[in-house]
């Protein structure tokens, strides 16, 4: 057999079973994404959150939350948390920043964020995290399953960790519009369909209490909603009359058809930008 051929032999079992892959350099960065294809933790210079202070209307879940996650970060017992509720709620938002609060409060906590569709990776992560001195929030944001989706069997080595358990430096947030991770229709389709009803969904429903925490956000008030946007206006030094904020505010709102933190941010942006604020 030629020197060419055995190449190319070789080449070929590299890409079916690839050198496992090396952790990053975690002072780099407080925040990584998890990549695949090949595995990487891409660091994250700049994140993309609010300060805590602006996220209105939820401050029990901020309570419990930022609780959890200090607990996590000194080394205490942790919970995994789900965040689930009404959309543009600021779930994610609330995650990130809370992230950032830990950080001013002196303890060392790395962010890593993980996308649904890689959920099969899963487990190589872990291995890459396990044993580690650094303390790792592995964040999935927009969790959800469908009826044929496989993912959530992947999922189970986060939350239960199989027969080497979730390594003791690795705790998991979700967020997620739905309690139980899939449409309710879909429940209830296979509940009627199934030949054993209780267990036809059970699998996938009991996903979800495998998180210690379930902290639920529901549809602001009209209040709460103009409430956001006065902190954004303090914020970033956006000057309007009060009269004026309440008429456009409430007219923005009901050309959505809908009242939440993304809907108040998207008109504070829109209002910033004609008062000439950047951003930054």
């Amino acid at each position: 057999m030629d020197q060419e051929t055995l190449a190319r032999i070789a080449d070929a079992l590299e890409r079916m079973s690839p050198v496992p892959s090396k952790a990053p350099d975690f002072s780099a960065a407080d925040a990584f994404v998890w990549h695949v294809e090949p595995d990487r933790l891409e660091p994250v210079t700049k994140i993309n959150r609010v300060d805590l202070s602006l996220l209105i209307g939820v401050n029990r879940s901020r309570d419990t939350l930022l609780e959890n996650t200090v607990q996590f970060a000194k080394g205490l017992p942790a919970n995994n948390a789900l965040l689930w509720g009404a959309r543009g709620m600021g779930k994610s938002s609330l995650v990130k920043a809370i992230h950032a609060e830990v950080l001013k409060q002196g303890l060392g906590l790395k962010i890593v964020e993980l996308q649904r569709e890689d959920l099969p990776s899963v487990a190589r992560l872990l291995n890459m995290l396990r044993g580690r001195d650094e303390r790792f929030l592995l964040f999935c944001d927009d969790l959800s399953f469908s009826h044929d989706d496989q993912h959530y069997k992947s999922l189970k080595a986060v939350l239960d960790g199989g027969i080497e358990g979730r390594p003791d430096n690795v705790v998991f947030y979700a967020t997620s519009n739905r309690r139980h991770l899939m449409p309710r229709d879909m429940i209830e389709n296979e509940r009627s369909s199934a030949i054993n009803p209780s267990e036809a969904v059970e699998e996938k429903v009991s996903l979800s209490d495998r998180f210690g925490l379930w902290l639920g956000f529901h549809p602001c008030s009209q209040d709460e909603y103009l409430e956001m946007i006065r902190g954004y206006c303090a914020a970033h030094g956006v000057e309007i009359d009060a009269d004026t904020l309440y008429a456009e505010a409430i007219e923005w709102q009901a050309t959505r058809g809908a009242r939440s933190g993304r809907v108040a941010w998207q008109y504070f942006t829109d209002l910033a930008g004609r008062k000439g604020v950047p951003l930054t």
